[in-house]
């Protein structure tokens, strides 16, 4: 499975991203897609996920409601829409995939994460 992510920039303070993440090759065992997000000397800390066959998603606390994860209509792809984005939400994010293994998971553990995209760099300015 390959990940491609995009849609990240600079923007201010208040402004709004859409950030879109495509798996390709093999992905008909896929259980959940999910975004982290890492600053340089930091530990990756997630953000969403997004369970595949049920769309059932979650949130890292930090969100408060400004950021939503959705799917596309076409494909396997993953939206993250970024809304009211603060100065602290600067960092590379990340995309992520699980695969189906019949197990509860805890859905913040990169570690319960197969595959990942590349990154995509977000600055918000204050």
């Amino acid at each position: 499975v390959q990940l491609q992510a995009s849609g990240g920039g600079m923007v201010q303070a208040g402004d709004s991203l859409r950030l879109s993440c495509s798996a390709s090759g093999y992905t008909r065992m896929i259980s959940h897609m999910a975004w982290f997000r890492q600053d340089p000397g930091k530990e990756r800390e997630y953000v969403a996920s997004i369970g595949w066959s049920a769309g059932s998603t979650d949130y890292a606390d930090f969100v408060q409601g400004r950021f939503t994860i959705s799917k596309g209509n076409a494909g396997i792809t993953v939206f993250l829409q970024m809304n009211n984005l603060k100065p602290e939400d600067t960092a590379v994010y990340y995309c992520a995939y699980r695969t189906k293994r019949g197990r509860s998971f805890t859905r913040a553990a990169p570690l319960e994460y197969d595959y990942w995209g590349q990154g995509t760099q977000v600055t918000v300015s204050s």
